[in-house]
């Protein structure tokens, strides 16, 4: 079932003018609204941005429509929904959209209240062209098969206020990586990950050294092991931005293939406006060489479903926290996954210091090569298994059998 129960944040406002009268919109709901005296009517607009895709060049999805109501058990019949269709429709490529870029999808007119569900309606597909992807190492573009659900719009339920003679700004974070996995013999499926988002940017920004470019570099931001958003630097400077976090503290992981991870714990994200800096242009980070291995397997789900299951690897820090170095998905016909590009040496670390550059050292994390991996689905129990070794061989043959 494609939905995604999530909080939505209610977001800074500015002044209206003569949009309210003007707002994208369409069908009766709308004409209503721009009927409603100014004084009781809202602006509400959406964006979408992108945290960047695994093993993809491209990640095209075609958005139709975004459907709004007051009510979060309204069906897509219901009465009451106000629509922002787009027409034409907007094709767009989700890794084109990280680094905290927002692609503007509509606005409409709302009246002032309440509100406590969105839709996302992507197009069904049917020719195959509308939602494709472009599979790294110089494939063809192939398309996602699009579950006949999505034609009803992915629904996010939570509540945001409309507030008379202001603008809500709502973006919508369409997590490429999780929502395209692989079906056997070289097909896709996309199976929609999206969250919400704040619209103000702020966030952890930085460098990379540009020797790393080209080598497939990764940089996370994460809490207890999750990863909240992850992005890839600039190609041409290195520069990355982890954009649109909540107030609080993270931990940010670097990776890329080749190369021994970098860890920076502890990392203060102080309001919905400031932006803590991790390095400079000047002095970037860069990542230390090393070997990398491999830990496969496979995950089957009891009873089977559609869902999808990921597989993570991660590390601990003495005194530190624990993070997750990568993830896969698995397929979602034969179960089988495999992580590739796992550093075999110990990750570098720091402790965040405003007094930049940042100092790492090779931290206390498990013996290279170890890792704690961990297998999870939604609506299953999740399973783990500790220390598993390939620092002198790769693990093929890690199985898990998740249960609800």
């Amino acid at each position: 079932m494609l939905q995604t129960r999530i909080r939505f944040a209610l977001l800074g406002a500015t002044a209206l003018s003569a949009v309210v009268l003007s707002a994208c919109g369409s069908g009766n709901a709308s004409e209503a609204v721009s009927a409603t005296p100014v004084s009781t009517v809202g602006i509400l607009s959406v964006s979408m941005t992108d945290a960047p895709a695994c093993g993809f060049d491209a990640v095209n999805v075609t958005v139709t429509k975004l459907r709004v109501h007051r009510s979060e058990g309204a069906a897509e019949g219901d009465a009451g929904w106000t629509d922002i269709t787009l027409n034409p429709a907007k094709k767009i490529n989700l890794l084109d959209l990280h680094n905290g870029v927002l692609e503007a999808l509509g606005q409409t007119a709302l009246e002032a209240g309440r509100y406590t569900q969105l839709r996302l309606v992507l197009d069904s597909n049917a020719g195959g062209s509308a939602n494709t992807v472009v599979p790294s190492a110089g494939r063809a573009e192939q398309p996602l098969e699009t579950p006949s659900s999505v034609q009803s719009g992915i629904k996010l339920t939570g509540n945001f206020d409309v507030s008379a003679g202001q603008k809500t700004d709502v973006v919508l974070d369409f997590d490429a990586c999780k929502s395209v996995v692989t079906r056997g013999r070289g097909r896709y499926a996309l199976r929609p990950v999206v969250k919400v988002v704040p619209a103000a940017m702020n966030g952890i920004s930085g460098y990379v050294s540009t020797a790393l470019l080209g080598r497939s570099v990764q940089v996370s931001a994460q809490q207890d092991g999750q990863i909240v958003t992850s992005t890839t630097p600039h190609p041409g400077t290195g520069e990355f931005r982890l954009a649109r976090l909540a107030p609080g503290n993270y931990d940010v992981v670097i990776t890329a293939n080749d190369s021994a991870a970098s860890v920076v714990a502890g990392v203060p994200v102080a309001s919905s406006t400031s932006t803590t800096v991790l390095s400079t242009s000047a002095s970037p980070i860069l990542l230390a060489p090393g070997n990398t291995g491999s830990i496969g397997g496979t995950v089957t789900l009891s009873p089977a479903s559609g869902e999808a299951a990921y597989v993570s690897a991660k590390q601990t820090f003495a005194a530190g926290p624990t993070v997750t170095i990568r993830y896969q998905g698995a397929d979602l016909a034969s179960g089988a996954y495999a992580i590739a590009n796992l550093p075999v040496a110990a990750a570098q670390f720091a402790t965040y210091s405003s007094a930049l550059p940042l100092v790492f050292g090779a931290g206390s994390a498990a013996p290279g090569g170890k890792y704690h991996v961990e297998a999870a689905a939604t609506g299953y129990a999740t399973k783990s298994v500790e220390e598993v070794d390939i620092g002198t061989a790769n693990r093929s043959n890690l199985h898990f059998a998740l249960t609800r």
